[in-house]
């Protein structure tokens, strides 16, 4: 598995993670799901780098234009509910991919620890695909494994991209553990060194759902 991180060197970049995290500007939802779109924006222009492209012909009103473009067939999939301003900001210029949804959450017991749950899944087949799971935080790591694997049962991508704004290092351990064999590269914004008691990151930015869309009961 191969690691990149978009924030590097500082760029415009830094100022949407910077508000994201600031936690007076935080109050204005529409600013924070701007600024996670703007970031998806910014993971698909750097993954469509990799993509296979070849000359194709292209009729203009005053000739013919030899454009290199891609055909590689592409599959977003987000992690509900935080991941879909990710998800949207790919799809503004992945306009021609295919789509995948999965319900992942935290259920908690009454001593506070909690265990992934998928509870909705819905896909094309992936086989043969390249495939883009965008989830903002990644803290222990785990729900993304089980989405990962949870897609396979879709078929088998050619390449898998895993997108994530702000990562906690244990978080990025524990893929490298599951996962490190798998065709992945996992693109990142930000990493923080710690998670906290509740395994939230630290010092992160909070709920990025909540913070997207309103606190949930």
């Amino acid at each position: 598995m191969e690691i990149k991180y978009i924030n590097q060197p500082p760029s415009v970049i830094n100022r949407f993670v910077s508000e994201m995290r600031d936690i007076n500007i935080q109050t204005d939802s529409l600013r924070f799901r701007c600024n996670m779109e703007r970031l998806g924006e910014v993971f698909a222009y750097k993954i469509s780098k990799t993509l296979n492209y070849k000359q194709k012909e292209v009729r203009t009103p005053l000739g013919f234009s030899n454009e290199w473009l891609s055909d590689d067939k592409i599959v977003l999939a987000s992690i509900l509910r935080a991941g879909i301003p990710l998800h949207n900001g790919l799809l503004n210029f992945f306009d021609n991919a295919e789509n995948a949804f999965v319900s992942a959450y935290r259920k908690y017991s009454e001593e506070g620890d909690f265990d992934i749950r998928i509870e909705y899944i819905s896909s094309p087949d992936i086989s043969g695909k390249i495939l883009i799971i965008a989830d903002p935080m990644l803290a222990t790591g785990s729900s993304m494994e089980l989405t990962y694997k949870a897609l396979q049962k879709f078929g088998k991508a050619a390449y898998t991209h895993i997108v994530s704004i702000i990562a906690g290092q244990a978080g990025v351990d524990f893929i490298q553990e599951k996962l490190g064999k798998e065709p992945i590269t996992l693109w990142l914004a930000a990493l923080d060194e710690e998670l906290n008691a509740k395994s939230y990151i630290v010092p992160g930015l909070g709920d990025a759902g909540d913070l997207a869309y309103g606190i949930k009961l």
